[in-house]
């Protein structure tokens, strides 16, 4: 995971931040937040303890996503519709360029289902699978941080 090195010091002000934000009367956008900050201070511990993917993967949630869904819950809650170039910093996110937040958001989701199957595939680890691990979990950490940080510059 050395691929978060560079990042890990960022994490900590932008799960304040969702911390904060989390406080909200509607509870599927709450959940939403504190999924997504939950999500992040997973992968800034997995880090932190050197844990493996195989762990990381067992813990990774995306139950809200679901919640989401079953609620015909509207993204547009978040004071954001459409990413903008002015909104991505990292350049590995310049193809969500114009998505929506709910498309990205169904893109972790898918992301984070996917990973878990592989992982099942593989006898619950990761370690014969032929997919390049650390790439998906590196593009999934970075979906997340760029939702979270939409939803920080909504408001």
């Amino acid at each position: 995971m050395e691929w978060l090195a560079p990042g890990v010091s960022q994490l900590n002000d932008l799960i304040t931040f969702l911390r904060r934000k989390a406080q909200t009367n509607d509870i599927v956008k709450k959940h939403l937040i504190m999924e997504l900050r939950d999500n992040l201070n997973l992968f800034k511990n997995a880090y932190i303890n050197h844990s493996s993917y195989d762990r990381l993967a067992g813990l990774l949630s995306n139950e809200a996503y679901k919640e989401a869904i079953r609620n015909n819950f509207s993204y547009k809650k978040f004071k954001r519709d459409l990413i903008g170039v002015d909104d991505v910093a990292d350049g590995r996110n310049k193809k969500y360029i114009g998505w929506t937040l709910e498309r990205l958001a169904f893109k972790i989701d898918e992301k984070i289902v996917e990973l878990k199957n592989i992982r099942e595939l593989n006898g619950g680890s990761f370690v014969h699978a032929k997919n390049d691990i650390p790439l998906m979990f590196s593009n999934l950490y970075f979906r997340m941080k760029l939702m979270a940080d939409l939803i920080r510059l909504g408001n």
